[in-house]
C-alpha cells in the first residue's frame, strides 16, 4: 500500500452516531485482532505519545464487547491501539489483522472523533458487512447525525512500535489534526517540500492533516529519509 493510501485510510477514524451491540461471545474470525495480553496493549497504546501526555491519559483496550477502559486518566487524553477497520472503506488493508496503530487523542478529539471509531468497532464485532457500514455512515451524514470534529481536535501517533501497513510499517512519528472538509492548500499541504500531508474523508466530510515530527515518543530521533 502506498503512503498516500495509508494516510487516506487513517483519515477515516470519524464519528457517526448510533449504537450496535457486540455479540456475547468473541467472534472466532476476530481472534487474531486481539492482543495476547491486555498489559501489552496498554503499553503499546501509551507509546503513541510522550510519557508527559500518555502517562496520565485514559487507556482503552479491545475486549469482547468493544473497547474498554483499562486505565483511568487525569488529563482528558485517551490512548488506544487502532485496528485495521479504522481505515478507509476502500483500503486494501481494511481487514489486515497485523495492523496496530497506537494513537493518543486530545480531549477535543476524544469527544468528537473517537466515538465514530468505537462505533465502527461495535459494527465489526457484530459482523456487520462493509457495505452496511458504508450505508450506515452515509445515513448518519444525510440525517445530520454525523458528529464533526471539535475545534482543536488532534492526536499523537509517535509510536516506534506501531504497525500501520504492510508497506509502511510504522511510517513516521506524526501528529494528526481533524477538521471539516478544508482546502489542503490553505495549509500548504501535499505540495513539494511541504512537511504537511492532507487527506479528505469519503464519505465522511472531514479533512485530516498529518504533520511528521522528528522524534519518536521515547525521544529517539526519527530518520525521515529511511521510511
Amino acid at each position: 500500500m502506498r503512503t498516500s493510501d495509508w494516510v487516506f485510510g487513517l483519515a477515516l477514524l470519524f464519528c457517526a452516531v448510533g449504537s450496535v451491540e457486540a455479540e456475547e461471545a468473541r467472534p472466532v474470525y476476530l481472534v487474531q485482532y486481539f492482543a495476547a495480553k491486555p498489559s501489552e496493549e496498554v503499553a503499546l497504546a501509551r507509546s503513541a505519545a510522550p510519557t508527559s501526555i500518555s502517562g496520565e491519559a485514559e487507556v482503552l483496550t479491545l475486549g469482547d464487547h468493544g473497547y474498554e477502559t483499562a486505565m483511568k486518566g487525569k488529563n482528558g487524553f485517551v490512548c488506544l491501539v487502532e485496528r485495521s477497520w479504522g481505515a478507509g472503506f476502500d483500503d486494501a488493508e481494511f481487514w489486515n489483522p497485523k495492523i496496530r496503530a497506537p494513537m493518543c487523542l486530545n480531549p477535543a478529539a476524544a469527544r468528537t472523533v473517537l466515538p465514530g471509531y468505537l462505533e465502527r468497532t461495535q459494527w465489526v464485532l457484530a459482523r456487520t458487512s462493509k457495505p452496511d457500514m458504508i450505508t450506515r455512515t452515509r445515513s448518519a451524514i444525510a440525517s445530520n447525525r454525523f458528529v464533526m470534529p471539535a475545534p482543536g481536535a488532534m492526536c499523537y501517533m509517535m509510536s516506534k512500535q506501531g504497525y500501520l501497513s504492510d508497506a509502511n510499517r510504522h511510517w513516521h512519528p506524526h501528529l494528526m489534526f481533524f477538521l471539516g472538509h478544508t482546502d489542503s492548500l490553505a495549509w500548504g499541504a501535499n505540495l513539494e517540500g511541504s512537511p504537511v500531508f492532507a487527506a479528505k474523508g469519503d464519505p465522511e466530510p472531514v479533512t485530516t492533516f498529518f504533520v511528521p515530527v522528528v522524534k519518536w515518543s521515547d525521544g529517539t530521533p526519527a530518520v525521515m529519509d529511511k521510511h
